[in-house]
């Protein structure tokens, strides 16, 4: 299993001052930086695009930023954002018309692929394209919109995928998505995940009197995974 890792999803950052925020939760020491993109066509709500992400380069952010695809079709802004900058591009089954094809064209942008599994989305895709996956996202709440509660089912599907994913040999993050806090991190760790994007976790999570306020729920939720067992 890889290293774990802290994704703050900046869909719940206060956008007003985004480099600032994302500088914050890097220095508290989160690991990547997660990027929530929706088209109000795949799913019901609209939010950023490559722009953004070029943004955030030119402000100086080095860390691995994990775009996270929620647009049909994919295959268009697939090069739009790793020319800016994105280190993962993951995007759901559903919204590829060639699944395969799909994979190649990311790694063909010079970017790590990946695919999304909404909660009711069986993980068989898996079977044919392990081969061209750099990280599985499971998604635990529907996706569309953020402060959404932990779906609990996602546990078992975080051990399926987990045994997946060790079969294969492969060097394959796998990460979860959706109401994850502080008081449940340390138990999805235990299913097999190793990414953790928190959005209202993090930003939401904190409190914005205390001046080391992101230090403070970065550390509570790397205590809980120090507990984990693997």
């Amino acid at each position: 299993m890889a290293d774990f890792a802290i994704a703050p999803s900046i869909l719940s950052a206060d956008f007003a001052k985004l480099g600032e925020e994302v500088d914050n939760v890097l220095a508290s020491g989160c690991e990547i930086v997660h990027f929530d993109v929706m088209d109000n066509h795949y799913v019901p709500n609209l939010t950023i695009g490559p722009l953004v992400c070029d943004a955030l380069r030119k402000h100086g952010v080095t860390a691995p930023i994990d775009v996270h695809l929620m647009v049909k079709p994919v295959d268009r802004i697939i090069p739009d954002f790793a020319q800016a900058g994105a280190t993962y591009i993951t995007f759901h089954p559903e919204a590829s018309d060639h699944i395969d094809r799909s994979l190649q064209l990311i790694h063909n942008e010079g970017c790590k692929a990946g695919l999304v599994f909404n909660p009711a989305t069986s993980l068989d895709y898996l079977n044919y394209v392990i081969d061209k996956v750099d990280m599985v996202l499971l998604m635990s709440v529907n996706p569309g919109f953020g402060g959404q509660s932990f779906i609990p089912t996602a546990l078992d599907k975080l051990r399926e995928a987990r045994k997946i994913i060790d079969a294969s040999g492969r060097d394959i993050r796998l990460e979860i998505d959706g109401g994850v806090k502080v008081d449940n991190i340390c138990e999805i760790a235990e299913a097999g995940a190793d990414t953790f994007v928190s959005g209202s976790g993090v930003f939401g999570g904190a409190n914005d009197k205390d001046p080391n306020r992101y230090d403070t729920i970065v550390k509570q939720m790397k205590d809980e995974l120090a507990k984990a067992k693997k």
